[in-house]
């Protein structure tokens, strides 16, 4: 029934949560069953009273489980659910950054589409400003990471649809980190930098332009083109001091300072 775990292990904790949901999800204890006690699962995987405390803890916060005072542990309603889980230190490898750009453009174009139909005036005005506050922290030298995963927000907001928003917030947590990566390498080059930002502004204007097709083919285009950007990486050379962008307005960006 259970297996004990080898003390070498990363960290004993998760993989003793992930074999309690393993056998949730396997229907060996179904909804509303109760898990054997500290003690007992102590015994059955070789390890700590404290290492089984926290791999209960952990399944509890992905509402697994549920303790109940005096009575033990038991699997939620929702137990058998499993849970979407991405593991942050493999979401920051160059392979893993592509994966979520390949999964940002499928979600993004769909995003784009729905908001270019649904957007309110208001909504259409939070993701302009957005787009002006990428503009603004990358003229005064920033990387304009959560600036960028903000404006992606705020056209998900237009969209209605809560679980798109709900999609998107679990991936933030991954996003910042392989933005970075690509930002670094599109800041090295002023070629990558117009572009980007050009590609923002094409999917602005779409949405506001009620212009759903073009909405989603500017959204496929900008994830896409950030993979070949990722892909070709940054040549050697000398650090950029200025960089110049202009969007539909004519705003222009006098100054990126970067130190690579």
């Amino acid at each position: 029934m259970f297996q004990k775990l080898a003390a070498n292990r990363a960290s004993l904790s998760d993989t003793v949560a992930q074999e309690l949901l393993q056998k949730i999800q396997s229907g060996e204890y179904g909804p509303g069953a109760k898990l054997p006690t500290e003690p007992v699962l102590s015994e059955a995987y070789g390890v700590s009273r404290t290492v089984v405390r926290e791999a209960i803890s952990r399944l509890k916060n992905e509402g697994a489980v549920e303790p109940r005072q005096g009575s033990g542990v038991y699997v939620s309603e929702q137990g058998h659910l499993r849970p979407l889980r991405i593991q942050f230190d493999e979401a920051s490898s160059a392979d893993a950054v592509l994966q979520i750009v390949e999964l940002r453009r499928a979600i993004d174009a769909e995003v784009a589409a729905l908001a270019a139909t649904r957007r309110t005036p208001r909504q259409l005005k939070a993701i302009e400003t957005a787009l002006r506050g990428i503009e603004a922290d990358v003229i005064a030298g920033g990387d304009g990471v959560k600036a960028d995963v903000l404006f992606h927000r705020r056209i998900a907001e237009a969209t209605g649809n809560p679980f798109l928003l709900q999609t998107l917030a679990f991936l933030n947590q991954y996003l910042e980190a392989a933005t970075k990566i690509t930002r670094t390498n599109e800041a090295r080059r002023d070629d990558f930098m117009r572009q980007v930002y050009e590609e923002h502004a094409a999917i602005a204007t779409a949405i506001s332009a009620g212009d759903a097709l073009s909405a989603r083919n500017a959204a496929q285009t900008h994830m896409f083109n950030a993979a070949r950007r990722l892909s070709q990486g940054a040549p050697a050379g000398p650090v950029i001091k200025k960089v110049s962008i202009k969007n539909p307005a004519g705003v222009r960006a006098k100054k990126i300072a970067q130190a690579l």
